[in-house]
């Protein structure tokens, strides 16, 4: 057994939570400084938001790169009429999910809309295709779906589509746009929200679930005003710090010639990583004093150092950023904010001491992980590029924990394509009772079918041999 070096408080502390599947780091209650400042109106984006607005202003006319859709399985009898009233609720308890965006003054702003009065869903019936025939089909609605692109200024930003294959299967397609949602807010809030409303509807009780205090608009009127100044100056220092130097550009894929401008084109790859093995992965973090994610991020880089014979590497991953105040835990919206987590495999390290350095990069990270990249770009003097991300073009993220729903009610993630991603190579794994679940989306101008599949391979093969005590 490897000895684990000594962390500070500050880092235990957060990687117990980390550990615990705690959707947010060192987790506070900010209840007085709400209390005392007023909302402004217009509210303003959220620091994170407004990276995802500016980019999409330019980048959503090549691809709908911010498009995010899950399906919700509805396996029993579906009342349409109580489904929609379940809608409307979950609306009108969130702001966000009724929100557009303008510029006022130059600046982007939030232009919160009034609840809808009666929320009409899109029914599609496919009962009269050959059963053999209505599962594709049903992919094909959900598809058609999440290619729309979403005007920003005059929404809706979501949409959803109802597709029956029988009287007793449904699928619930929904596609919002990242401005709007999290991996919290599609995993979790939404769906539990959405079938805990409607099982009391169709009961004829009221909805159960808890009146919000605190809005998506007051997370970024609160965060405008906490990072102005020490705080944001403090974040800004420690990624000056931890991105000094000559940045790394990952040479990878080596065999492909990267168009001269970014195209954001998008297309899915699913894998699984077998029960066994994802065991396997959880007694190797717990006897490392790590994480799961940090193991998975330790073989990743080890996977690309093997590719491309670089050192230095810089991967990315989406920090909850926002969600560490417990006031907002269960608001719909983006929180996220993504992060670059850099590792150096100078001298051939061992794979606990890179585990060990992926360990403590991911939380030095994630204790300063407020800072839009932009920001963060202008202050190490990067000029963006036209070909690529500067920081990192790979990226990896562990979904957070699904949440059990009521008896005929499931959920699935990115199992229809939007066409459209914003990274070269995203990985998003999720932790289920039959093992991680994995998706790989990918820009078919840079990686064929063949090599994604050659990659999760390649990184299933190292996993293992990671994962095989010697």
């Amino acid at each position: 057994m490897s000895k684990e070096p000594r962390l500070s408080d500050a880092k235990q502390k957060l990687l117990e939570l980390q550990r615990n599947r705690v959707n947010s780091p060192l987790v506070s209650s900010l209840k007085s400084d709400l209390k005392c400042s007023p909302r402004e109106l217009p509210a303003p984006l959220s620091l994170a938001q407004e990276q995802v607005w500016r980019l999409d202003q330019t980048a959503a006319k090549l691809a709908p790169l911010h498009n995010e859709s899950i399906t919700i399985h509805r396996c029993g009898t579906c009342d349409v009429a109580a489904l929609e009233r379940s809608l409307a609720e979950v609306v009108r308890r969130h702001e966000i999910w009724r929100t557009t965006f303008d510029v006022i003054a130059g600046q982007p702003a939030q232009i919160v809309h009034a609840s809808p009065v009666h929320f009409e869903l899109l029914v599609t019936d496919l009962k009269a295709f050959p059963e053999s025939e209505r599962e594709k089909k049903s992919q094909e609605f959900g598809t058609q779906d999440a290619r729309q692109p979403f005007d920003l200024q005059h929404g809706p930003l979501f949409r959803v589509r109802l597709v029956t294959l029988s009287d007793n299967e449904h699928r619930l397609y929904l596609t919002a746009h990242q401005s709007i949602v999290d991996g919290i807010t599609v995993f979790d809030i939404f769906p539990s929200e959405l079938t805990t409303i409607y099982e009391s509807f169709v009961s004829g009780m009221p909805s159960p679930v808890p009146e919000l205090e605190h809005q998506f608009s007051d997370f970024a009127c609160w965060q405008r005003r906490i990072l102005a100044g020490e705080r944001m100056e403090r974040q800004l220092t420690y990624w000056q710090s931890q991105l000094a130097g000559d940045l790394p550009a990952l040479q990878w894929p080596s065999n492909t010639q990267r168009p001269d401008q970014q195209t954001y084109r998008g297309a899915m790859y699913s894998f699984e990583l077998p029960l066994e093995l994802a065991q396997s992965l959880k007694i190797l973090a717990q006897r490392e004093g790590a994480t799961p994610f940090m193991v998975l991020l330790a073989g990743l880089v080890m996977l690309l150092h093997r590719y491309t014979g670089q050192h230095d590497i810089i991967v990315g991953t989406l920090a909850p950023s926002g969600r560490k105040q417990i006031e907002f835990q269960r608001c719909m919206g983006y929180f996220l904010n993504p992060v670059a987590l850099r590792t150096n495999l100078r001298g051939q390290p061992t794979f606990s001491s890179l585990l060990h350095q992926v360990r403590d990069t991911t939380l030095g990270a994630l204790s300063n992980d407020d800072v839009p990249l932009d920001l963060i770009l202008e202050r190490l003097q990067i000029e963006p590029n036209p070909k690529r991300h500067p920081l990192f073009t790979v990226v990896l993220s562990l979904a957070p924990d699904v949440t059990p729903l009521p008896p005929g009610w499931s959920m699935t993630y990115m199992d229809v394509e939007s066409g459209g991603a914003r990274w070269d190579l995203y990985i998003e794994m999720s932790d289920r009772a039959e093992g991680m679940l994995g998706r790989v989306q990918y820009n078919p101008d840079l990686f064929t079918p063949s090599a994604v599949a050659q990659t999760v391979e390649d990184f299933r093969l190292l996993l293992k041999e990671i994962a095989t005590p010697h």
